[in-house]
């Protein structure tokens, strides 16, 4: 009971990599969380996996949680002995209702913390290139809420009469009530006006206009809850300063299925191209690297050790580190199946002899043909899920062949199915995403996206189940970002 408490989490506008680090740090510790609507799905991948997760998402007229069910929630968990997380979009104390929250652990005696948010009332702004101050134009800025604006005590007329940027968060439903009254009390009807949906995400939408037509511009415009409102001269610099936008990925939710480790790399070019990306980790590395033991003592005879993933090769040395065992004793050569493993291999201080061309093993297997000799010996520390073909190839030569399995892959744990719904492309990186994939999210949900495959091989597991999907053309990483691009119809250099 003494280890419990909750933490108010502002989790920023929309962007992952908004959230704080103090933010990150905590949701990592937490055993309980609960989210709403307004936090990236996203975030929910720095939990550990015992946490229980909650969705209390509050969409406009259909709250599956109310506000005191939500804080009877907190209560309860806290009282259950857990390190609650409250994550909320922007920050806890802007309009957020996070005084409410604070206030009811206060009166019931349970030890709360606030982790302040970046508020969307500027980090929104920012991106749709307005900045909510700028010399000459606005000195100060003011931000309302328009959910119920309507019903709000404000002074329109000391509202209008401020030269500062205007900011209205949740106001979509009350854009007529905002402009009108703004107007009626003799704010310029051609004031410049901007409406941000959805901002800092691949949802992100921009309508731009004054007070007197944005009603009329929304109206065709198809955007939703939920929604920012800005009024002042600083809109008129939204086509200059719109950074974010014209990135090439801009618009794009990207869904990449790798273990959670094997993610982070891919992810953050993505981020940086403008993407969103949605990790829906469907495998799970299974470290079984102590079946090394066996072999541990036939290690200086092999003249080669064959790495088929990045993976063996962190698990082969993270074994080698574990038993102390002195890697000079290796006399053989390391190769790799591609240019990420053979980076791998180079960070633990190796320069591997062979790299192949392409990430699959017949590439692999060509550049070892013209090494190997009749009568040698090779280390291949795999996953256990493997294709047999290197192996089998490698015998058919005469060679004396050792596949131990340091890894297994296992299906993932799907933390929140809805965030699929979201995604516009899928990338594979091999058979078994595909696989659990279809296990975790349903063919015809994927089937709906489109799919992009690392390689044939993976490519093969996606035609066997008739969903369509383009190859790259070089099996990495970077293969699969030079496909996005081009799918977008951009220049990679």
């Amino acid at each position: 009971m003494g280890m419990s408490k909750v933490y108010l989490i502002g989790a920023g506008p929309g962007d992952e990599e908004l959230l704080t680090l103090k933010g990150k740090r905590i949701l990592e510790k937490c055993t309980a969380v609960l989210y709403d609507r307004l936090a990236n799905d996203s975030l929910l991948k720095y939990l550990n996996e015992k946490c229980k997760i909650y969705y209390c998402g509050k969409e406009p007229g259909c709250h599956y949680k109310n506000q005191e069910e939500i804080n009877d929630m907190l209560v309860t968990l806290a009282r259950e002995g857990n390190i609650v997380g409250r994550i909320k979009g922007g920050d806890p104390y802007v309009f957020g209702r996070g005084g409410e929250e604070a206030l009811r652990l206060q009166n019931e005696g349970i030890e709360f913390e606030v982790i302040p948010g970046i508020t969307s009332a500027i980090a929104v702004l920012n991106y749709a290139g307005i900045p909510v101050t700028h010399r000459g134009i606005a000195q100060s800025f003011h931000v309302f809420t328009g959910h119920s604006a309507e019903k709000l005590d404000i002074n329109w007329k000391s509202v209008a009469a401020l030269n500062g940027t205007l900011i209205f968060l949740m106001g979509l439903k009350n854009i007529e009530v905002i402009t009108n009254s703004l107007i009626t009390n003799n704010k310029d009807a051609e004031c410049p006006c901007a409406v941000i949906m959805r901002g800092s995400t691949s949802n992100q939408k921009k309508i731009v206009g004054t007070l007197s037509n944005i009603c009329s511009k929304v109206e065709v415009s198809g955007l939703t809850s939920p929604c920012i409102i800005v009024v002042g001269g600083v809109v008129e610099l939204s086509d200059k300063l719109n950074w974010y936008e014209t990135k090439p990925l801009f618009g794009k939710n990207i869904c990449i299925t790798r273990s959670k480790q094997q993610s982070i790399e891919i992810s953050e070019k993505l981020l940086d191209l403008g993407a969103q990306v949605t990790a829906i980790n469907s495998i799970k590395i299974v470290d079984t690297s102590k079946k090394l033991m066996d072999y541990i003592e036939k290690f200086s005879s092999y003249n080669y050790v064959v790495f088929t993933s990045v993976n063996g090769v962190n698990l082969f040395f993270k074994y080698l580190k574990e038993s102390q065992f002195d890697i000079r004793k290796i006399a053989g050569e390391f190769c790799a199946i591609g240019p990420a493993t053979a980076q791998a291999i180079r960070e633990m201080g190796i320069n591997p002899l062979i790299t192949a061309k392409q990430f699959v093993s017949e590439s692999l297997l060509t550049e070892l043909k013209s090494h190997v000799k009749p009568g040698d010996k090779i280390l291949i520390p795999g996953s256990k899920n493997a294709r047999e073909y290197l192996g089998d190839e490698l015998r058919k030569l005469n060679c004396s062949v050792d596949e131990v399995p340091v890894y297994e892959i296992e299906e993932g744990t799907l933390q929140n199915e809805s965030a699929f719904d979201n995604v516009d492309i899928v990338i594979f990186t091999s058979p078994s995403t595909v696989k659990n994939m279809i296990s975790m999210i349903g063919i015809n949900r994927i089937r709906e996206k489109e799919c992009i495959a690392i390689g044939p091989i993976t490519g093969d597991e996606l035609n066997k189940n008739n969903i369509k999907y383009s190859v790259c053309d070089e099996y990495s990483s970077d293969g699969i970002i030079k496909n996005l691009l081009q799918l977008k119809g951009e220049k990679h250099d």
